[in-house]
C-alpha cells in the first residue's frame, strides 16, 4: 500500500532514538500517521515543523498499519513566522485543532484548501479575520455549522448582531433586545459588511471558540489549545488598553 500527497504537518512526536511519529492533514487522505525514520535529526527537525507544507509519500505492507512517511519540504510557513508571536499561536492552534477535531484517514478536501489559505494569510495584516472564518468553517466541516445568514426570530437578513448559544443562529439587533445579555456577539465582518477591528476579531474568536469548545472539546475532556487562548488573552489585554494594532 502506497500513495503520494501534499500534506500540512500537524505533529510530530519522537518514536525510539531517532525517529518521529508524524501527523498530517492531506488533501485527499484526510488526516494521516506515519513513522519518519531519522525524524529527529537537524535537518529533519526543520521539515517537520507544524504547519509546514510537504509532499508525503506513505507505505505499508497492510493498509490498517501505521505506515512510513517519506517527506520532503514544499513551502516553511515556521520559519517566516518565528520573530512574529501572535501569527506563530495562530498557526500553532490551526494545527493543534486539526489533530484533535478530526478523524483519521477521512477525506476533507475543502478543509485542506481553507486551512492552507488560512496559513497563507498569516502573512497579511487581516490574517486574524482569516482565523475566525477558519475556526467557523472548521465548525461546519464536523457537523455543526452556525447559521449566520437570517435572523432566527424575524427571518430577516438585516442587522444580524447576535448568535443564540442554544441553536447556533443569528439573531437581528432588535429581535434580540429582551434576551441580549444571554447571547453571543456577531462581528458583522462575519456577514460581509465592514472590516473586522481587533474588538471585532475578539467577538469572533470568542463566538467560534464557544461551539468549538461545547461540540468537541468539551465531549472529549479536552480544553481548547493553551495557545489559542494565550492569543485571545493578548487581543484582550490590548483591548483594555485603548486603540492598537493586533502585532502592536
Amino acid at each position: 500500500m502506497d500513495w503520494t500527497d501534499q500534506g500540512i504537518v500537524l505533529s510530530a512526536r519522537r518514536h525510539g532514538e531517532s525517529s518521529v511519529i508524524l501527523t498530517v492533514l492531506t488533501e485527499t487522505h484526510g488526516r494521516y500517521s506515519g513513522v519518519v525514520r531519522g525524524g529527529q535529526s537537524r535537518r529533519n527537525r526543520g521539515v517537520l515543523e507544524q504547519g509546514n507544507l510537504v509532499s508525503a509519500v506513505w507505505r505499508a505492507r497492510l493498509e490498517e498499519h501505521l505506515g512510513n512517511f517519506t517527506i520532503e519540504l514544499l513551502t516553511a510557513h515556521a520559519a517566516r513566522l518565528l520573530d512574529r508571536a501572535d501569527r506563530l499561536a495562530a498557526l500553532n492552534t490551526v494545527c493543534r485543532m486539526l489533530d484533535v477535531c478530526l478523524a483519521e484517514r477521512e477525506a476533507h478536501p475543502a478543509l485542506f484548501a481553507a486551512t492552507v489559505a488560512a496559513i497563507e494569510a498569516l502573512d497579511h495584516d487581516d490574517w486574524a479575520a482569516h482565523l475566525v472564518v477558519w475556526e467557523i468553517g472548521l465548525l461546519g466541516e464536523l457537523g455543526f455549522g452556525l447559521d449566520l445568514y437570517c435572523c432566527a426570530v424575524t427571518g430577516t437578513t438585516d442587522d444580524l448582531a447576535y448568535v443564540s448559544p442554544r441553536s447556533g443562529r443569528a439573531v437581528s439587533r432588535s429581535a434580540a433586545e429582551p434576551w441580549r445579555d444571554r447571547l453571543l456577539a456577531l462581528p458583522s465582518f462575519l456577514t460581509g459588511n465592514g472590516k473586522a477591528g481587533l474588538g471585532d476579531i475578539i467577538d469572533g474568536l470568542t463566538l467560534s471558540g464557544y461551539f468549538l469548545e461545547r461540540h468537541v472539546y468539551q465531549p472529549q475532556g479536552l480544553r481548547l489549545p493553551d495557545s489559542r487562548e494565550r492569543l485571545l488573552e493578548g487581543m484582550r489585554r490590548k483591548f483594555r488598553e485603548g486603540p492598537a494594532k493586533l502585532d502592536d
